[in-house]
């Protein structure tokens, strides 16, 4: 058990066949109480309450810093400290260049980039208080190679700053034993991007990728279990490549 007694909070982990959700359930299988934080309309509750009992949902946006210091303090008043948190949560949209409104951006880099930072911000002290911890945020091979399949370039933009705070971040809170680092996932079959791929094209695709196949949402839970674990506690400051084989660099 990886995680036998940590309490992990994820981020946009309501969706049943989302990233989140699949890191939930494999980190409750590996020990860890979990705490989903969702919209309401996500229903985070039920989300939590499908992992079984002793994992707790929470209803906060991440681009409202107010809302994510309150489901800090309240994971940590239910369930005693916080070791763990993924930044997970994110939207997309299939935008080309000049198509961007200030809307659309506005709305890409709140979620992705701006909740990255704000949940960071509420979890740190709890980690610091605590001796330490892991945070884990999911960017994409997009921010890479300069697009994905799907996402526009504001998208792209988004998760190449995911990487850059990451970074910058792990370098000041190492010395407090809080590891930060990112996955960059490529493409992952999840509800997010259902039915967006014409079949004509899903050939094309799986000729980029080595491994020829799209990936899954466990594909990602697995070595974001191993970045939060005791298995890579000489690891910060990196990025995972999660993608097949469709960037190597």
């Amino acid at each position: 058990m990886l995680l036998k007694d940590k309490v992990a909070v994820i981020t946009g982990g309501a969706g049943p066949n989302g990233l989140g959700f699949a890191t939930a359930k494999m980190m409750a299988e590996h020990g860890a109480r979990v705490v989903i934080v969702d919209l309401e309309n996500a229903r985070p509750a039920e989300a939590a309450a499908r992992l079984g009992e002793g994992h707790v949902g929470l209803v906060a946006n991440v681009t409202d810093k107010a809302q994510c210091l309150q489901a800090v303090a309240d994971a940590v008043r239910q369930l005693g400290r916080v070791d763990v948190l993924v930044n997970n949560a994110g939207i997309t949209q299939p935008r080309k260049t000049l198509d961007i409104s200030e809307a659309d951006y506005e709305a890409v880099l709140d979620v992705s980039l701006r909740g990255t930072l704000l949940m960071s911000q509420a979890v740190i002290p709890a980690m610091q208080q605590g001796g330490g911890g892991s945070i884990v945020c999911i960017s994409s091979v997009s921010a890479q190679r300069g697009g994905g399949i799907l996402g526009g370039p504001h998208y792209s933009a988004a998760k190449a700053g995911v990487l850059g705070l990451a970074r910058a971040m792990a370098r000041e809170f190492g010395g407090a034993n809080i590891r930060i680092n990112c996955v960059t996932p490529g493409l992952i079959a999840t509800d997010i991007n259902k039915g967006l791929i014409p079949d004509d094209k899903k050939a094309g695709i799986l000729e980029q990728i080595p491994l020829n196949r799209i990936g899954g949402p466990d594909d990602v839970a697995g070595p974001v279990v191993f970045l939060a674990s005791d298995l890579s506690k000489y690891l910060t400051g990196v990025t995972l490549d999660i993608n097949g084989g469709m960037l190597i660099h």
